[in-house]
């Protein structure tokens, strides 16, 4: 093919780059066209010479036929150069046309990655009969250097299919074979266009683990031109200095019906016949089915309520009752089905809270999707979390968050305002929550002020009694999975809410001991345990919990790379330093002298505690709670004694009191009067 044409139908913001711009001095491919778009002038860039296309320029030469005007952007920024104060706007199909004297592509924008390592294979992962050694020992990454560092660009490969919409299934194979350390790299993946992978992690979905293979499987319609367009490019999670993406494979296969292309006529009508006749018989088992259903709920009586404590009753909405729990026989049905009318928002009315999600109002972003602060009508502040529009990545956590979040309300629970599926939508309504997360206020920002050591210990009281809640609110519990300073929200009182029910999910029966489950949450939060085994307990969260309370001590990351070896991983250093009775040396400097030694010895025995080996060997969240109270209480009153049992548990009859609803008060978190639980404490010797 001599020529191509590129057709663009939209308005092309200030610049046009045709063909892959050389990222180096190093090589200048023969077809090298660079237009400055809507520009009489020509523009420098980079050391380079973007052509303008208006007027007489040569560049005009280039514009085909198509109705397009120039425009100019009258108030530019003087920072920007002079190539993005002007765009070409075309009002119909429009285009430019080039010659093409040789045929390829050129890969400057990317640079070969090569190891002599064998792939570290993980079991779950990609294996040898996916794709052989040398797939996952070789990549394509950014060519990145010191005059690129700044840039922002992708790298690209087109790939000639079948023309017409025609249904391809695309298979990226990755291996990290070019980060040094685990979590450095991340990076976005795009199909045609349109973003399919945002923020790929390969150390979460390997099993942290470097050079381990793994593959994703997209599924995608070719163009009318019969190309499918892959590209990869920087994450917005990348820091400045690491700014990278790789791609080591791809599969690319046009899906057929095999069977409708080899099946006869007659065949096809008979199985038409066969077909109605199955599903007429099915369609009459499953009407008797529903009126035998239907008769036999009506006959049977209603059950008398279970007496419970009234802080653990859930609010009645909805059309639900107060006797609701989470089950897996009601886990994950389709949005629609869910029933909870009354939370459904219009996906109008989340426009105009977020100013049709304008940029500026996000505040923050995740593996679902960004986050958006709103105002509702009724003048309510919410965040509005988005998934990734057009997408059903993420859905099961979306339909989870929804599952739990109608049937609970408490003080130290993020509550659900609604959510949204219109238009292929997901999106969830949440309170807003003023100061945003805990780890913002431990370290990483200078914007706010240091938490006070007893700020500290309410915050982690807090969220010790949503957690509590969870496990023990519920006929079966509610084990949360993501158990991190990130997923714990600050309101304007800094009160402690748990956030993110994404992963959680419903803890073992009564005559079980666990739930069979594959591993999921966050790097360094992880109990071991749990990764080992593969079975899920509520003693995993308290682990979790363990990690966050020595990050409230030492205001640093559970897994730091930088530091030295024995330093990485939080949760190991910290309990080194306990057992060593070294553990003043690493806290948080701004809390130096604020910290009674009465108090930090607690707080060292109880987060030692939770990060237990095994299970067993860990107290509740119930055991955990009652714990920080008291250290709260040696910090407030300089007590120096301790009750000779050091790990008490909850008073039987009072688990209800260590927990407050949405009636508690503001202005303190302790509502158990002196003459409870805390009257054993009064005095040095205790119980």
């Amino acid at each position: 093919m001599d020529t191509q044409k590129l057709v663009i139908i939209i308005i092309i913001p200030f610049i046009l780059l045709l063909f892959m711009i050389p990222f180096s001095s190093s090589f200048t491919p023969i077809d090298n066209y660079l237009l400055s778009c809507g520009s009489q002038n020509n523009a420098s860039f980079f050391n380079r010479i973007f052509i303008g296309d208006d007027g007489t320029n040569q560049g005009s030469n280039f514009l085909s036929s198509g109705k397009s005007f120039p425009l100019r952007n009258q108030n530019p920024n003087p920072k920007l150069p002079s190539l993005y104060h002007t765009a070409r706007v075309f009002t119909n199909n429009g285009g430019y046309r080039f010659s093409m004297r040789k045929n390829g592509t050129h890969l400057e924008a990317a640079k070969a990655a090569v190891t002599t390592h064998t792939p570290n294979y993980q079991k779950g992962g990609a294996t040898r009969e996916i794709a052989p050694d040398n797939v996952y020992m070789t990549a394509q990454e950014m060519n990145m250097n010191q005059s690129t560092l700044a840039s922002q660009f992708n790298i690209t490969w087109n790939f000639p299919v079948a023309s017409g919409g025609v249904r391809h299934l695309i298979r990226l194979h990755f291996c990290d074979i070019v980060s040094p350390a685990l979590n450095l790299l991340y990076f976005d993946v795009y199909i045609n266009n349109y973003s399919a992978y945002k923020d790929v992690d390969l150390s979460s979905l390997t099993f942290h683990a470097l050079a381990s293979p793994v593959y994703v499987d997209f599924i995608a319609d070719s163009d009318d031109s019969g190309v499918i367009q892959i590209s990869v490019g920087p994450s917005d999670l990348s820091s400045s200095m690491r700014k990278n993406a790789i791609l080591n494979g791809a599969e690319i296969l046009k899906m057929v019906n095999v069977m409708d292309s080899h099946v006869s006529p007659r065949k096809k009508r008979i199985w038409v016949l066969v077909g109605s006749i199955v599903g007429g018989t099915i369609v009459l088992v499953l009407v008797v089915a529903a009126i035998l259903l239907i008769v036999k709920c009506k006959r049977k009586k209603p059950r008398e309520r279970s007496v419970e404590s009234v802080v653990w009753t859930p609010l009645r909405m909805f059309g639900g009752s107060s006797q609701s729990r989470m089950s897996e026989a009601v886990a994950f049905p389709s949005p629609g089905s869910y029933g909870y009318l009354g939370l459904k928002i219009p996906f109008a009315e989340i426009q105009l809270a977020t100013n049709n999600f304008d940029r500026t109002l996000i505040i923050g972003s995740g593996g679902f999707g960004m986050v958006y602060k709103g105002v509702l009508r009724d003048k309510l502040k919410v965040a509005v979390k988005r998934g990734m529009p057009g997408s059903r990545q993420g859905l099961p956590e979306f339909q989870t968050e929804i599952t739990i979040l109608s049937k609970i309300r408490h003080r130290h629970l993020v509550s659900l305002v609604g959510y949204c599926e219109e238009h292929s939508e997901m999106i969830l309504v949440y309170e807003y929550v003023e100061k945003g997360p805990l780890k913002k206020h431990l370290y990483g920002s200078s914007a706010h002020p240091p938490l006070s050591w007893k700020q500290r210990l309410e915050i982690c009281i807090g969220a010790a009694r949503g957690l509590h809640y969870l496990h023990t609110g519920f006929a079966q519990g509610i084990i949360h999975r993501d158990i991190k300073s990130t997923n714990i929200l600050l309101d304007e009182n800094y009160v402690a809410k748990v956030a993110d029910f994404g992963l959680s999910r419903s803890g073992p029966c009564i005559n079980e001991t666990h739930v069979s489950t594959n591993v999921k949450g966050s790097f360094g939060y992880l109990d071991p345990e749990y990764f080992r085994r593969q079975q899920l307990t509520d003693k995993s969260d308290v682990y979790s919990f363990g990690v966050v309370l020595f990050e409230v001590l030492c205001a640093r990351p559970a897994v730091d790379p930088q530091l030295d070896r024995e330093q990485v991983n939080l949760a190991e250093w910290a309990l080194e330093c306990q057992k060593k009775g070294m553990l003043e040396q690493i806290i948080d400097p701004r809390l130096v002298g604020q910290i009674k030694e009465s108090s930090l010895k607690k707080f060292g025995e109880t987060a030692e505690k939770c990060l237990a080996e095994y299970g067993v060997d860990r107290p509740s969240m119930g055991d955990v709670l009652w714990n920080l109270e008291y250290l709260l209480q040696l910090q407030e009153n300089g007590q120096q004694g301790e009750p000779d049992n050091a790990t008490a548990t909850i008073v039987p009859g009072n688990a209800s009191s260590s927990t407050r609803t949405e009636d508690d008060s503001d202005k303190g978190y302790s509502d158990i009067s002196s003459s409870q639980v805390f009257s054993q404490l009064m005095t040095n010797e205790g119980r």
